[in-house]
């Protein structure tokens, strides 16, 4: 039988947090800031206050999170701390006023409750318990052992389409390496690679830098050189560095994944596209969105899904049976892993793991009862079975370091799960000019050995422009067809001041002027050394 020591498997959540750099100091009030501020709100500060409240009521849980490096530089950077800051107060402010609004409506009242706790609950936390430092937060949480941080390629760059510069591909690793050191204060032990794109040979960059182990997806490992014996319930090992790949299951991605049959689609939880910064007359929401006047989002909405209707026959939001449905689908989660780690276990002679990956703002921002799903999950699993064990990979490796070695294949975690989502006929154009970059870049560090101060505050710049071009967001933005016309601005004007660094650093004519206003604007990674691309 099994028990709590010795369960039949074991699962591996895994949360992968990322934003592109999205800081915009040229701005009083940039909307794509907002895309940080919506993030917070609704998902960090949820997942860090479940965090503490399973500590604090002494529930086991396991949980592995990336937190990418342009995250990780925005929660730590003061101006948009203090923008955060100014956000949420902003947004308790309307929440007050709805509670107001709404006092004889008692189908909008309970939500209007809802957000005044919760928008009270998120100040609290980032101002008065964690000092506006999220980063630091979720690092003490890890420190217990209970949370296993990770990082991911610098600036989330998808590294089989920036093989053909190897440098290129070290950099963006060694960079996110001694970023995550200068964050956190340890080295990462796992990477998650910008959606989760993997090709051979990337495993010994990882390798260079010590991280252990990494995840792919299913078909990364089910088409490897070798027959995989476990599939993909047990890592393998790549053959000459010796990193480990865990391999994404199928079956619990399409449990919350699904449009069409996963938990989120539920007609009980809150419709995410009806929002009181679009519905309620202009004047009165005019303090809390756009400064120019656009409606956005505010966060508050009163709509559930519903159903396939038109979003003006969405019908009200009921918290309190939301909150219940996350509690059901929560045990129905569990019931279905304890089953499948019951019958994996018969067919292996190691107790499987099954590794579940999924975007971080899945939990809270796109679905709102996400984290209150984890909540009872984590608390359902310590108190109400014992068959499933929660893990993480650097314990699951302690516990089987022997395993089987085989090369996983080149693949992906977008559609058709190799590169089509980030090479095709909207987004193609800019491998030539990221490839014409990274090729100047590996020039300048090999030819400036001795370079003056300002030469050097150029090269520095220069590598930094050219990691926020190759963000896997901006080609991943064109082919969905969101704020294209800010991915394409963005790629095109990082790639233009990298040009004219390099025109400048070969023509030995700095303009110190424009350096500064870029080291001012596009401040990531400000300990970068540029010979890190020799």
């Amino acid at each position: 039988m099994p028990t709590k020591d010795n369960p039949d498997g074991y699962l591996c959540l895994m949360l992968h947090a990322h934003l592109p750099f999205v800081r915009h100091p040229e701005y009083e009030d940039s909307m794509e800031e907002r895309w940080l501020y919506e993030a917070i709100t609704e998902t960090y500060i949820p997942l860090l206050d479940m965090f503490e409240g399973l500590l604090r009521d002494g529930v086991d849980f396991r949980m592995t999170m990336s937190i990418t490096p342009p995250l990780a530089a925005m929660l730590t950077d003061d101006l948009l701390q203090r923008r955060y800051q100014r956000h949420i107060e902003r947004l308790l402010e309307l929440a007050n006023k709805e509670v107001k609004r709404t006092q004889n409506m008692p189908e909008y009242r309970s939500s209007a409750l809802m957000y005044q706790r919760k928008f009270s609950r998120a100040r609290e936390l980032f101002v008065d318990q964690h000092g506006r430092n999220l980063a630091h937060a979720f690092n003490k949480v890890a420190k217990t052992g209970k949370l296993e941080l990770i990082t991911c390629g610098a600036t989330h760059g998808f590294q089989p389409l920036l093989q053909t510069q190897p440098e290129a591909v070290r950099a963006q690793i060694r960079i996110a390496r001694r970023h995550y050191e200068e964050v956190f204060g340890v080295r990462p032990r796992g990477i998650w690679n910008g959606e989760c794109g993997y090709f051979p040979g990337l495993d010994l960059e990882m390798r260079s830098e010590g991280i252990k182990f990494f995840f792919v997806d299913a078909h990364a490992i089910l088409y490897a050189d070798r027959r995989p014996k476990y599939g993909v319930y047990a890592p393998v090992l790549c053959p000459e560095s010796g990193c480990a790949a865990f391999g994404r299951d199928l079956e619990t991605s399409l449990a919350v994944w699904s449009a069409d049959t996963g938990y989120p689609g539920d007609p009980v939880y809150r419709e995410f596209f009806r929002d009181v910064g679009y519905d309620l007359p202009f004047d009165y929401v005019k303090p809390y969105i756009h400064e120019s006047g656009m409606r956005l989002s505010t966060g508050v909405k009163y709509q559930r899904v519903t159903g396939k209707v038109d979003l003006a026959d969405k019908q009200p939001y009921s918290p309190e049976a939301a909150l219940q449905r996350a509690a059901d689908h929560a045990g129905n989660f569990m019931f279905n892993r304890e089953k499948q780690v019951e019958w994996l276990a018969g067919n292996m002679d190691r107790k499987p793991i099954i590794a579940s990956p999924y975007d971080a703002e899945l939990f809270g921002h796109w679905w709102y009862e996400g984290p209150d799903f984890l909540n009872y999950f984590f608390r359902k699993c310590h108190y109400d079975q014992q068959r499933l064990g929660l893990i993480t990979p650097s314990e699951y490796l302690e516990m089987y370091p022997v395993n089987q070695v085989c090369q996983p294949t080149m693949s992906s975690w977008g559609n058709k799960g190799y590169c089509e989502v980030w090479l095709e006929g909207s987004n193609d154009w800019i491998y030539r000019h990221l490839h014409k970059a990274a090729e100047r870049m590996i020039y300048l560090a090999r030819n400036f050995r001795a370079p003056s101060d300002i030469e050097r505050r150029a090269l520095n710049q220069a590598a930094r422009e050219l990691l926020l071009a190759q963000s896997s967001d901006w080609a991943f933005i064109m082919k969905t067809g969101t704020t294209v016309e800010y991915a394409v601005k963005r790629t095109k004007e990082h790639i233009l001041n990298f040009t004219d660094l390099f025109e400048q650093l070969q023509k030995r004519q700095i303009d110190a002027d424009f350096v500064g206003k870029l080291e001012w604007k596009n401040n990531i990674f400000q300990n970068i050394d540029y010979k890190i691309y020799r």
